[in-house]
């Protein structure tokens, strides 16, 4: 038998032990506990089942120490605490049996594990400051928000992305106002559907957000609900930027129409070359007996028109010819510098004067520092030339030409850019324009080649055309020709 003094002892060294130690009758009623229970404000425990007193549940806790240790009649430590990290809920660590004779009479409760529960809080600390590397080094924005939209996580590339800095979203930032309209609302619907990715989740969906400034960006996001048992609390998107890829896409798609137009230039000027240098002798015996009968027979009215009218349709025929092969012409001629601004107002001064542009405005910017380009000038000339009447002619011959050139020293290019005022290209001819024989003007007032010759004169000079609408009305065409063209350097002229 313990002496008094003994048992007052083993009482004081229970109630100074700073962890919970509590008795446990067999059905978990608590039959006693430590000052450490008393001292965090839980005095009237006894006789209250253990897991209502200490976790607030109506059943007993998973993975209980005592439970285990009923079924096995010997002591039990429950959970293992590297499977367990939530230290705030955590169950008995450990439980063992009092016997009276036989009998297991109670169960002693014991979450003392002092040193091992220290290593799982250096462990949970170590793997959130990981977690948060990840989150803040990710290449995608992630934002996560409360159920109200407050931010709670706000990336380094969601502060690239959207121009807010990371304390800015985290303190007045809500989630509503990343998204344009009533795109919040749209995603949560999405969110809490079947039909994208799964109730809980949005996969690869592409939307617009707003920057801090305004501008709307596209993007493609993947979220999901953040959920405690069944109740929502939180979401989580991840946000990956789509200008770039857009970007490049747009480039690959410019770059495959560029081709396919140098492919179609290519075989309609094997087709052309050969069927132009058929038709030329044939076309010049037609002109030359023609104006032969008109001149030395004497006939009637009505024949001299008729045989007017075959010699008009030769010389038409003759002229289509001629811009066949001048269209495939393979070779260029004085390769040299050469001063576009020049080039262009000699084509000006030659067209200013003509019916076609008394009515119209002519307006100059010419960059007078611009460099001299490595070109064929009769080939510019023959380009402007072109370009001009176009926009003459579908001005009606009233209305303003605008010509600017500018020089792009970080590309080593000058850019030209003629401007009217025109009614515009329709949208569903622009893809056509530069197609060889395509054409809106009326049967016998144009071949179709001469915006095929301009593409082609410009691709032969290692440049780039582009024809477009002006927001503001009418069309331009803007060229942009390298200062030094690998294809025109390989070529000394003839």
């Amino acid at each position: 038998m313990r002496s008094e003094k003994e048992i007052q002892y083993l009482l004081k060294a229970a109630d100074a032990f700073r962890r919970r130690l509590i008795v446990i009758s067999p059905d978990l009623q608590i039959l006693a506990s430590n000052r450490s229970v008393e001292n965090k404000g839980q005095e009237q425990v006894v006789g209250l089942p253990c897991h209502q007193v200490f976790y607030d549940r109506p059943e007993p806790c998973l993975n209980c120490a005592v439970q285990k240790s009923k079924e096995t009649g010997r002591p039990a430590l429950q959970p293992k605490p590297e499977e367990y990290v939530d230290l705030e809920k955590m169950p008995c660590l450990y439980a063992y049996p009092i016997y009276d004779g036989d009998r297991v009479e109670a169960y002693v409760s014991m979450d003392y594990d002092l040193p091992v529960r220290g290593e799982i809080e250096e462990k949970l600390q170590s793997s959130n400051a990981l977690l948060r590397n990840l989150i803040m080094s990710a290449v995608d924005g992630v934002i996560a928000a409360d159920k109200k939209g407050k931010i709670l996580i706000f990336n380094n590339m969601a502060s690239e992305i959207f121009g807010y800095a990371q304390v800015e979203a985290l303190e007045s930032l809500n989630i509503r106002d990343i998204y344009p309209d009533q795109g919040a609302y749209e995603i949560m619907k999405m969110l809490r559907s079947e039909h994208y990715g799964g109730p809980g989740k949005l996969c690869n969906y592409e939307a617009d957000v707003v920057h801090k400034n305004g501008e709307r960006i596209p993007i493609n996001l993947n979220a999901s609900i953040v959920y405690e048992g069944e109740r929502e609390v939180a979401t989580i998107g991840f946000f990956h930027d789509l200008r770039e890829m857009q970007r490049i896409k747009a480039e690959l798609e410019k770059t495959q129409l560029q081709l396919l137009q140098s492919e179609k230039m290519a075989s309609l000027g094997k087709l052309a070359a050969g069927v132009a240098h058929q038709l030329n002798n044939p076309l010049a015996g037609v002109t030359l007996y023609t104006r032969l009968v008109l001149e030395d027979y004497p006939l009637e009215e009505g024949a001299r028109k008729d045989l007017q009218r075959v010699l008009e349709d030769a010389e038409r025929c003759r002229d289509t010819v001629k811009e066949l092969l001048e269209f495939t012409r393979q070779t260029r001629h004085l390769m040299r510098p050469q001063d576009i601004n020049r080039a262009i107002s000699r084509t000006i001064f030659l067209l200013e004067n003509q019916t076609l542009f008394q009515n119209i405005i002519i307006e100059k910017d010419l960059d007078p520092a611009l460099p001299p380009v490595y070109s064929d000038i009769q080939q510019l000339n023959h380009l402007f030339m072109n370009i001009l009447l176009n926009a003459a002619q579908a001005m009606g011959g009233r209305g303003e030409l605008r010509i600017r050139t500018r020089h792009l020293p970080e590309v080593d290019r000058v850019r030209i850019e003629i401007a009217d005022s025109g009614p515009g290209i329709p949208e569903n001819i622009l893809p056509h324009i530069f197609d060889p024989f395509f054409t809106t003007k009326e049967e016998g007032e144009g071949t179709g080649l001469g915006l095929s010759l301009v593409y082609g004169i410009v691709e032969t000079h290692g440049g780039q055309i582009e024809a477009r609408n002006n927001p503001e009305g009418g069309a331009a065409f803007i060229i942009e020709l390298s200062i030094h063209s690998k294809i025109a350097e390989g070529t000394t002229g003839e």
